[in-house]
């Protein structure tokens, strides 16, 4: 019989070890001293310990896991004989490296239904943590996430910007984020080491807007008991970022000029000039040429601020880029207020993408903030979000699902590169990085109209 047993019959000790022998993930057990007592192939290449170094060891001395002492998934199913799926984490090797892996557990009963020790499988996520952060250095830079064609251009100039001197003029529709930009190009450039000092100048009058930017002498007016260094000052070996410069009065301009050209100012109350050596960006949403044009704003400034130009485009021409923000979003809500909200179900997905977002990124930002609040631990779903978003009687699948919410952001991103190449499908297609015939199927499955006329086609004269 034990002949037999041997022999590799399905259902056969040998059958079962060449089977842990071939598989690509890590497999042992151990008993319930925690002593390995088997291991399998995979889990020699994959921790760099041999097998006959690994036996009779205890775990935790061959895998060195990030959760071997107080969150061991394998104690967690001795312990309550549930098993555990799927678990994140990391070990160290023996060539001292560290490796994400996703580790499964399970408990082993001898044949009266005993627990006699406990079975983990492990697989070595190298490459995908790899890819994920080959991914996350694509879609993001800094706080700025975006898969959206029109953003990935703002991204691939932003690492030269940050590394000139010049002024920067950061040109966007109201809560695009224009300070979120102007913090990226700090956090990049041979300054990130110095201070970061926004001022909004729409907020404030001429008079409280130059004592700020600055600053004042004692006794320069009533109250002003002692010096107060201004913005400029604060700003010294950083970046100094004017936000809705367009807000701002001629008679301030011409102040603000002085300092662009001779990077010298005088405090309020002073008789002596100061220097400043801060790195100026300036933001606004107005069109600073019309502007000028109307006789608003000063030309020279004009000029002098519009050195280096960065425009980012409203959120709705870039509504691929909503599921992305939203995800990020809930993370950093949970990360705040220690909870752990799954995310935006597809049907309330559908909405998002749906709407407009006349405040651009900040409303989409006050959407999922309201819509955590209500929903308590489940996922965001429609139920949670506002009216003026379920009012607009956009039609949702009744039983929506992740295919729902992909053919939906596929949409908008094909209608996205239709827009901007003019109708012409062959570039669309090469923006979106497929055939053309690829394109066309996709256009005729998601119902998406074809313009009258192909972006390539020009009138010809009748002759």
């Amino acid at each position: 019989m034990s002949r037999t047993r041997k022999s590799g019959r399905p259902g056969s000790a040998a059958h079962t070890n060449a089977i842990l022998e071939s598989i690509s993930d890590g497999v042992f057990t151990v008993d319930l001293n925690w002593r390995i007592t088997s291991f399998n192939r995979a889990a020699e290449g994959i921790t760099g310990t041999p097998r006959r170094e690994a036996i009779g060891r205890h775990c935790s001395e061959v895998f060195r896991s990030s959760m071997c002492e107080d969150d061991c998934a394998l104690k967690h199913s001795i312990k309550t004989g549930k098993p555990v799926v799927g678990k994140s984490c990391y070990i160290i090797t023996a060539d001292g490296e560290r490796i994400p892996i996703s580790v499964s557990t399970a408990i082993m009963r001898d044949a009266t239904r005993k627990v006699v020790g406990g079975a983990e499988t492990f697989r070595d996520l190298s490459e995908v943590e790899a890819l994920r952060q080959e991914l996350a250095g694509r879609f993001r830079m800094g706080d700025l996430v975006s898969h959206s064609p029109l953003m990935q251009q703002v991204f691939e100039v932003l690492p030269a910007i940050a590394v000139s001197p010049s002024t920067v003029l950061i040109l966007g529709d109201t809560g695009t984020g224009k300070e979120l930009v102007a913090r990226t190009i700090h956090s990049l450039s041979p300054r990130s080491q110095g201070p970061f000092v926004a001022v909004n100048c729409g907020a404030l009058p001429d008079t409280l807007l130059e004592s700020e930017l600055f600053g004042y002498k004692a006794g320069a007016f009533t109250g002003a008991t002692r010096d107060k260094p201004g913005r400029f000052a604060l700003a010294r070996g950083g970046t100094i970022l004017l936000d809705e410069i367009g807000e701002t009065s001629p008679s301030f301009q011409v102040r603000l000029l002085r300092v662009l050209q001779e990077r010298v100012y005088e405090p309020l109350g002073s008789t002596r000039s100061e220097t400043t050596d801060a790195r100026v960006i300036v933001a606004t949403n107005k069109d600073l040429s019309a502007l000028v044009r109307q006789q608003i704003f000063r030309e020279d400034l004009y000029y002098r601020v519009n050195v280096v130009r960065v425009e980012l485009p409203p959120l709705r021409r870039r509504k691929e880029d909503i599921p992305l923000l939203a995800e990020q979003f809930v993370e950093r809500f949970n990360r705040i207020q220690g909870k752990s909200i799954p995310g935006v179900n597809a049907e309330a997905l559908s909405l998002l993408m749906a709407h407009d977002w006349p405040g651009n990124v900040r409303e989409l930002e006050n959407v999922i903030e309201r819509a955590f609040v209500l929903c308590g631990t489940r996922a965001i779903g429609i139920e949670h979000l506002p009216a003026e978003l379920t009012a607009r009687g956009v039609y949702v699948a009744r039983d929506p699902d992740m295919r729902t919410a992909r053919e939906l952001l596929e949409a908008q991103t094909i209608r996205n590169a239709m827009e901007r190449s003019g109708g012409n499908r062959l570039a669309a297609a090469r923006e979106l990085g497929i055939h053309k015939t690829t394109l066309f199927r996709k256009l005729k499955r998601l119902g998406i109209s074809l313009p009258a006329q192909d972006g390539r086609s020009r009138k010809r004269s009748v002759e």
